[in-house]
């Protein structure tokens, strides 16, 4: 194969060698767990140096470690952002990034169709702390949206593919209204992963990871990222955004100034996940970097058994109907094929035509199939919607946002197709 003109290493190779490190002493190939709290200071100009951010060393593990950057910066590169850092959780990302942008009093626009824990945060904890979130269709027309903009609105909030629906959204569309109203592009692509779709290639400015999920790949650490992708003007909106471009303190550098197209990602790092700490242990960061290694391997086999198993459930007559992207006869194949052309991800939803009591059924005849919230584990996962992450909201609410009795969401694993057709057969047969 001939060698790039641009020098560029693919994907595959990136996912494995993109931000590696190589011990100093004992020359160790695999990124090792630095379990440390602190480092040593090598004498009193250094310190002074660590804590003003002129040395390359750290002077504390809160914020970042040097397992922790190397995941951070792998994640970057692989999104083809500038710079990005892991957090304990998604949930510790979403936050912490929405923290990062916007203060008391300040407004955030979001498409609809969000998963269910994230919206729970928005009208509970944020809004606690004074921030509004705003929902719009998420194919609003652009005079909707440019309505709902106020001078207080710090972002535009959306997901790539939203759990457990799938509603693929159009996100170089987003980043347009997004950017005319002078606010960035924030999208979590947990669903998607970067091996699927990258949205900053769609204009999006802040990307986040729940890595809990398919990066990690094997259900057994929690953990978050948040990637900027260093492209959005923040002097050209420095009225929004003044804690970015304005100097925090006399004779110090602005964080544009200082650094430069990361001015998002070097704030949220020394300012907000510093002060809130939100620290993610490295010894979990190195069970997601060994993850990310085989993230595209991973994903070919997702995506692959996920389409036969949803063109295989449209048939059965227990399912009343198959939530799924990739399926040709979704609404959203097209748009699919435009951001997500290596497959639509891994989580297909099933409505049981038998309502609530059919999925009790369903969900207690599974013998292979985990019974469990969670999703991007090498093992295939179910969860009855309505009665437990949806299980807060009134009936109304559900059906407004399609959380219908019947609701199913399956994260498809990576055991074999047979043996898991095998188990939906029998869930199936249970549910009548």
């Amino acid at each position: 194969m001939p060698e790039r003109e641009d020098g560029a290493q693919d994907f595959e190779t990136r996912q494995i060698h993109a931000g590696a490190i190589v011990d100093a002493q004992t020359r160790s190939r695999v990124t090792p767990i630095y379990q440390t709290a602190g480092y040593v200071f090598s004498d009193f100009d250094d310190g002074e140096d660590r804590f003003a951010g002129r040395s390359a060393f750290r002077a504390y593990s809160r914020n970042e470690n040097p397992t922790n950057a190397v995941a951070g910066q792998r994640l970057a590169n692989l999104e083809g952002g500038v710079d990005g850092i892991v957090v304990s959780s998604g949930q510790a990302a979403i936050a912490a990034t929405l923290f990062a942008l916007a203060q008391a009093g300040d407004h955030i626009l979001a498409t609809r169709s969000l998963y269910e824990g994230t919206r729970e945060m928005f009208r509970g904890a944020l809004r606690r702390q004074g921030l509004d979130v705003e929902y719009v269709a998420d194919d609003a027309d652009e005079a909707e949206w440019a309505s709902r903009v106020t001078p207080r609105t710090k972002a535009i909030y959306t997901e790539t593919i939203p759990n457990p629906l799938g509603q693929v959204v159009d996100l170089e569309r987003l980043a347009g209204i997004a950017h005319r109203a002078g606010v960035p592009l924030v999208v979590d692509s947990t669903v998607a992963t970067p091996y699927l779709c990258r949205p900053i290639e769609w204009g999006a400015d802040i990307v986040i990871h729940s890595t809990s999920k398919w990066l990690a790949g094997h259900g057994a650490v929690i953990g978050g990222a948040v990637i900027d992708g260093g492209r959005f003007d923040w002097r050209a909106n420095a009225e929004r955004f003044p804690h970015l471009v304005e100097p925090p303190r006399a004779g110090a550098e602005s964080y544009v100034d200082r650094f430069g197209a990361a001015a998002f990602l070097g704030y949220l790092r020394t300012v907000t996940v510093l002060e809130y700490g939100p620290t993610v242990p490295p010894t979990s960061t190195f069970l997601l970097l060994h993850g990310v290694e085989t993230l595209s391997v991973r994903m070919d086999r997702h995506v692959d058994t996920s389409l036969a198993v949803a063109e295989w459930l449209t048939e059965q007559p227990a399912v009343a109907a198959v939530a799924y992207p990739g399926l040709s006869d979704s609404v959203f194949y097209e748009r699919a094929q435009k951001y997500l052309p290596r497959g639509a991800g891994a989580v297909v939803s099933i409505d049981l035509a038998g309502g609530r009591e059919a999925a009790r059924r369903f969900i207690d005849a599974l013998e292979l199939i985990s019974p469990m919230t969670h999703i991007g584990d090498v093992r295939t996962l179910a969860i009855h919607l309505g009665s437990t992450i949806h299980a807060k909201l009134t009936e109304e609410e559900r059906l407004d946002a399609g959380i219908t009795p019947g609701l199913v969401r399956l994260s498809i694993g990576l055991e074999s197709l047979r043996d898991i057709r095998a188990d939906l057969e029998r869930g199936l047969r249970a549910a009548g």
